[in-house]
Formats: C-alpha cells, sequence, structure tokens
C-alpha cells in the first residue's frame, strides 16, 4: 500500500506542475477582445486547472493516510500525534467575519465557480485544522503551497480539507485535533486580487462542497466528523 501510495502521490504532484505551465502559458496570451475579456478567460482557466490538480493531489492523499493508518478518529498519525475530538469544527484563520468569498458551486466539474471559501489573513498567520484528522499531503500544486487534510469516520468515501497558500509545518502521516496548526499563510496575491487570503476548501471524491457547512453555516448539512 505504501508504494502505491507514492506512486499516486508522485503523479498527482507532477500533474499539479503541468497544470502550472498550463496556467503560466495561458496567462502569457491573449484572445484578441480586450485587457478585460483576457483577465477573466485568464482567471476562469486558472480556476479550474487548481481545482482539478487539487482533486488529484486530495484523493491521493486518501490512499497516503490509509497507508499510515489513518483509520478513525482518535487514531494516532505517523507523527504519534493523536487525532482526539478537541473541539469538533475550528475555523482555519479568524472568524466568521472574515469571509472574503464564499462557495459557488460549478454547474460541470470544468466549468467556472469558487471551489472553496475565502478568509482574510495575513502572511505568516497560523493555518489550523478544521476537523480532526490526518495530514495526507503537504507541497506544491501549481505552483503554489497546500495542505491537505483527510477526515477519518466521515463517511465514506471520507471529507478532505485543503488550504492554500500554505506552507505546511506537520509531516505528512501525522493526526491533527481541529483547531490545530497546521502550516503558515504563505505570500500570494494571486487569489484575492491586492488581498492575502487563505482558500479553504471541502471535498468528497472528486465533489467540491461548501467548506462552511462544517461549521453549520454552509449550504449542505454534513455527516458528524466522528460522531462529533
Amino acid at each position: 500500500m505504501t508504494g502505491r501510495s507514492g506512486v499516486r502521490g508522485a503523479v498527482a504532484e507532477a500533474i499539479g506542475r503541468v497544470l502550472g505551465r498550463m496556467v503560466g502559458w495561458v496567462s502569457g496570451r491573449t484572445v484578441g477582445v480586450g485587457g478585460v475579456a483576457d483577465a477573466v478567460v485568464t482567471r476562469v482557466v486558472r480556476g479550474i486547472a487548481l481545482g482539478v490538480a487539487l482533486a488529484l493531489v486530495a484523493g491521493a492523499g486518501v490512499v497516503r493516510a490509509a497507508a499510515v493508518g489513518g483509520g478513525g478518529p482518535g487514531a494516532a498519525g505517523a507523527g504519534g500525534a493523536s487525532t482526539g475530538r478537541g473541539p469538533a469544527r475550528a475555523w482555519p484563520v479568524g472568524g466568521p467575519g472574515g469571509v472574503l468569498g464564499r462557495f459557488e458551486p460549478p454547474a460541470t466539474p470544468w466549468a467556472a465557480g469558487h471551489r472553496g471559501v475565502d478568509l482574510a489573513a495575513a502572511p505568516g498567520a497560523e493555518v489550523r485544522s478544521a476537523a480532526a484528522g490526518v495530514v495526507a499531503f503537504s507541497g506544491l500544486v501549481a505552483g503554489r503551497p497546500v495542505v491537505t487534510v483527510v477526515h477519518p469516520g466521515s463517511g465514506t468515501p471520507p471529507l478532505r480539507t485543503t488550504y492554500l497558500p500554505v506552507t505546511g509545518t506537520v509531516p505528512v502521516g501525522t493526526g491533527v485535533a481541529a483547531g490545530q496548526v497546521v502550516g503558515r499563510l504563505a505570500p500570494d496575491g494571486r487569489h484575492c486580487g491586492a488581498r492575502d487570503c487563505l482558500h479553504w476548501g471541502l471535498l468528497r471524491a472528486g465533489r467540491y462542497l461548501d467548506p462552511l457547512a462544517l461549521l453549520g453555516t454552509g449550504r449542505a448539512r454534513l455527516l458528524p466528523l466522528g460522531g462529533t
């Protein structure tokens, strides 16, 4: 299982690098209908490419989490930390007053949309896991640092949360509690325009969901994590 996990993770990361080059290529092209239209097209393509890359990496992360024994709430990860309950949920940064952009699900997997929630934060800010789980990925996707946490006990397949741009501070395979720091916000300046922000995503398999549902304020009611 460990070998398969490594292969899938490597493939996902390689695809992320390729998609990153595609985004850069599109950013450098014009469509001949004016700068505003060019910017819109570039933004849409960036969002789609990053969304696809995140889904691939997060999927590989489920295999990694299983390989290190993240079998359920309360299990210990490779780093020895417990995924014990702690608080049931936690804001990754700030609180409800810091929401800059809400979840806008795409009509189709390849359509434009906003596949997560943007939260105001400054570079260097500590980023916390929204729920107990296992760190399944920490690295670059399309040139941006990402942390993925898999949440055992949240249904089949399990839910996964993603945090970007975040430089991970916890080794892959480590169990974390809700509210435990998993990284720090990296400088970016692309996703939220002139503002710095955390992009927080939630997935089940390849389907994006509203992360605010974890806190009871999103568009859908989710299964409890570990019965909490």
